[in-house]
């Protein structure tokens, strides 16, 4: 009986499973088999002898991270900048979503869509030669527009790393604040209208019923969303922090990350900082894996319908 129960659900479903594959094997072929990989991180790698051949160094591919005299400026930039990024990224993708929606002229609503969400899909090596255009000590707009105007003197900003802590947490909300926020829009879609028309009823105003339908009918998701961003936490963009900055050394003090200081390392070391590559991953998979499931249960504690799992 369970057997002829389940041909008859595999063919009823048949459609669903066709169109579920391409995803599984996507998902395989692109997060399950590199794990492989995970023993790279113990291996001092020799490329005529291959991964496997490779003779094994045990945790000597972590020690560049931990005892780097920049351990304790990447660790610092990557996790303040993540913070940053996920608490401020919230507020502001829940705020243009929100928005976007009091926009009632359909015309005007996908503009507004279109346009915020365009800078998404630039590289960032493009939008590093924008945020040049901007930052150039001879032609750039702010220095020839801005400040020449104010009568001081031109500023050069790629080599004081100050303002920059500023500039990339701007730039990084202008590229990615508009698909953020596409998110939640499709959340508020899906809010039943009905709750609306009974606050309407009772008298609300929009404000109100943004704070008591919406915001309230907003919170499994934004919960979801910082769950997952804080598994990322140790994860900086690499786009953002070298092409932007033009990897210059004179802003490593508020720019260096992990993820840049890796690279450097293996343009530094060619082929032997493979081992090296591959344990600062690890790492940053480990400590992401770790925040999640902790993060998770401590939201499961206190909100179980908001947990992701």
């Amino acid at each position: 009986m369970k057997k002829n129960s389940f041909k008859k659900n595999l063919k009823e479903n048949m459609p669903l499973l066709c169109m579920l594959m391409p995803g599984v094997i996507f998902t395989f072929i692109f997060s399950y088999m590199p794990l492989f990989g995970i023993v790279i991180a113990f291996k001092k790698i020799n490329m005529r002898t291959g991964i496997l051949k490779s003779p094994w160094v045990g945790f000597k591919n972590f020690e560049f991270l931990f005892n780097s005299s920049d351990t304790y400026i990447i660790t610092r930039n990557t996790i303040c900048y993540n913070l940053v990024f996920i608490f401020l990224g919230l507020i502001i993708s829940v705020g243009l979503a929100i928005l976007l929606n009091e926009i009632k002229n359909k015309i005007l609503s996908k503009t507004y869509q279109t346009i915020l969400i365009m800078p998404y899909f630039l590289s960032f090596v493009v939008v590093s030669y924008l945020v040049y255009a901007f930052l150039n000590t001879e032609n750039g707009f702010i220095n020839k527009q801005i400040i020449s105007a104010l009568g001081m003197d031109a500023k050069v900003w790629y080599v004081d790393p100050k303002p920059w802590p500023i500039i990339l947490t701007i730039v990084n909300f202008w590229k990615n604040m508009g698909y953020s926020s596409i998110v939640y829009l499709a959340a508020i879609a899906g809010i039943d209208a009905q709750l609306y028309e009974a606050a309407q009823i009772d008298g609300a105003t929009r404000w109100q019923q943004i704070k008591y339908v919406t915001l309230p009918s907003l919170k499994t998701i934004m919960t979801i969303m910082t769950i997952l961003n804080i598994g990322k936490i140790f994860n900086a963009d690499f786009g953002l922090f070298y092409q932007v900055t033009m990897n210059s050394g004179a802003l490593y003090p508020t720019t260096y990350v992990i993820n840049t200081y890796v690279y450097n390392m293996m343009i530094a070391a060619g082929t032997a900082s493979t081992g090296m590559a591959a344990a600062a991953a690890l790492y940053q998979s480990l400590v992401g894996f770790i925040l999640i499931i902790v993060t998770n249960w401590w939201v499961k504690k206190y909100d179980p319908d908001s947990a992701l799992f």
